[in-house]
């Protein structure tokens, strides 16, 4: 088992903010006994969680305190005799006074334990609202590195078939008043593989496509249609071709050659 990985993965986060479903929450108690590394893991973030909350802790405002303090005074008022004779209620005998100091305390704890609920609950929501962004960009990060290493492969991959001597190069200029227009074919003869780099060709329209098409025999075979590329293009495989040539046709390509349209064509050489 990949524990870092397992780790990095998110489920602790998930699983200490109660968001894990519960096989989630059962594989991880598993794996916690197992591993320590993963026990550990838990106890960090918990701990985090915790100084975080204690380190953006809220102060109540001073006229809450003295409120209290007012409130406390008053129901001992009721208790104690302030007049000049200093006469003392007994404290023995239960009375009003008493419940109504109790009833007054019981709403003071009432409210702090509220308002400390309220408060952590948004420290929650708040931790949680930022660990979803982090996964979404995570998710994100992982995508566009995959994107990239696929890249990244074609483009070697490309390098590979370019510097290979066992495929013949067909340079294909452009024609007529398309001079500045350059494809290239990568062609195996022996095993009939063709590859397309379009050096320099417009892009497209909506609605048209490029079309390799192989002259074989002295006429011309479809070589597949051209795409976006990362590098060269896979084209479908040609024996026997004397030439290569790419017109603009219709999207989705045409059994034969647009010939007003063509855009490069080259000669095989030996």
């Amino acid at each position: 088992m990949d524990i870092k990985a397992y780790i990095e993965s998110g489920i602790i986060e998930s699983y200490v903010l109660g968001m894990a479903d519960d096989q989630e929450r059962a594989e991880l108690e598993q794996y916690s006994r197992q591993y320590p590394e993963i026990r550990a893991a838990i106890d960090a973030f918990e701990l985090s969680l915790e100084q975080n909350a204690m380190a953006n802790a809220i102060q109540p405002a001073a006229h809450v305190k003295a409120n209290i303090l007012a409130e406390i005074a008053g129901e001992f008022s009721d208790i104690t005799d302030t007049g000049t004779t200093g006469k003392v209620v007994s404290m023995s005998t239960p009375g009003i006074g008493w419940l109504r100091y109790v009833a007054a305390a019981s709403v003071i704890l009432l409210v702090v334990s509220a308002a400390t609920n309220v408060y952590f609950y948004r420290q929650f929501r708040e931790a949680s609202s930022q660990y979803q962004a982090l996964l979404i960009e995570k998710s994100s990060l992982l995508a566009q590195n995959q994107t990239l290493q696929a890249k990244g492969l074609d483009l070697y991959q490309g390098m590979q078939i370019m510097s290979d001597p066992a495929y013949t190069k067909v340079s294909l200029p452009g024609v007529k008043a398309d001079e500045n227009k350059l494809a290239t074919v990568f062609w195996d003869k022996k095993n009939n593989e063709v590859y397309l780099l379009t050096n320099r060709l417009p892009q497209t329209d909506a609605n048209t496509q490029y079309q390799l098409w192989a002259i074989v025999d002295g006429k011309p075979v479809d070589a597949g249609m051209v795409d976006i590329c990362n590098g060269l293009c896979k084209m479908k495989n040609i024996s026997n071709a004397t030439a290569f040539a790419i017109t603009l046709e219709k999207r989705g390509g045409s059994p034969t050659p647009n010939l007003d349209q063509l855009q490069v064509f080259g000669g095989v050489n030996g």
